[in-house]
C-alpha cells in the first residue's frame, strides 16, 4: 500500500464528524521522517496545527511532529504523533517494542485523565487489534466522566517505515446525551476506512 495508506485508514474513525464549521485549516504537512501526508480536513475535522517536538523550543527529536485535527460541532479531537522514540521501530502492531510503548501510552493517559479530574475511567482489560486495510493497530477505546459529560478516547499504535505511529481521536458528549444513549457509547464508535482519500508523495509506494 502507499505510504499515506497507514494514516489514511487510521484517521478515517473520526469519519463520523459532520462538515465542521470551522476556522481555516493550517497548511496540509509532510511529516519528515515518514514522508506521510497530512491532509487539510479528516471527515469534516480541519488541521488545526503541527508541533514539531524535534525543534525549538522542545528539542525533543525522538518525539517526532505531532498533527492535530479538530471537529468543534462535534467536540472531536484527532491527534496523531509520528515518532520513534530514539529507536527503529519495528513494522506492524505485535512486536514487543510497539506492545510495550503501547502500554506505557495507555498508562500515562490513564494518570493524566485521573490527575485532571475526571472519574469512572472505564476500559476493556485488554487491547483489541483494529485493521484498517492491509495495516493493523493495537488499539483500545476508553471512557471517564467529568461535571460537563462524558469524554472517550480512541488511542492505536503501529510501526511504520522505522516510526511509531500514534493517532488518539477524543469526543465527549454532555449529560443530556449520555442519558439519552446510555453507557457504552465507546462501543458503538466504528470505523468508516472508506472516508479518507488523500494522495501519497510524488514517486512513492
Amino acid at each position: 500500500m502507499s505510504r499515506i495508506g497507514v494514516v489514511a485508514l487510521a484517521l478515517a474513525i473520526a469519519c463520523g464528524a459532520a462538515q465542521a464549521q470551522t476556522p481555516p485549516p493550517a497548511t496540509p504537512s509532510v511529516d519528515p521522517g515518514t514522508k506521510l501526508n497530512f491532509g487539510a480536513t479528516v471527515g469534516g475535522a480541519n488541521l488545526e496545527r503541527t508541533v514539531n517536538h524535534a525543534g525549538p523550543p522542545l528539542n525533543q527529536p525522538d518525539q517526532g511532529a505531532s498533527y492535530y485535527y479538530l471537529a468543534t460541532p462535534k467536540r472531536l479531537v484527532i491527534a496523531v504523533q509520528v515518532y520513534d522514540g530514539g529507536r527503529r521501530v519495528p513494522q506492524g502492531s505485535t512486536s514487543p517494542i510497539v506492545t510495550a510503548e503501547f502500554s506505557n501510552e495507555l498508562t500515562s493517559m490513564e494518570q493524566l485523565i485521573k490527575g485532571n479530574g475526571y472519574t469512572n475511567f472505564e476500559r476493556p482489560p485488554v487491547p483489541s487489534s483494529c485493521t484498517y486495510g492491509a495495516t493493523t493497530f493495537r488499539c483500545i477505546t476508553y471512557g471517564a466522566t467529568s461535571p460537563t459529560g462524558r469524554l472517550y478516547s480512541k488511542l492505536l499504535l503501529t510501526g511504520y517505515q522505522g516510526h511509531f505511529v500514534k493517532i488518539r481521536v477524543d469526543w465527549s458528549q454532555e449529560p443530556s446525551t449520555e442519558q439519552r444513549r446510555g453507557r457504552g457509547r465507546s462501543a458503538g464508535f466504528h470505523p468508516r476506512p472508506d472516508a479518507l482519500t488523500p494522495t501519497a508523495p510524488s514517486g512513492s509506494a
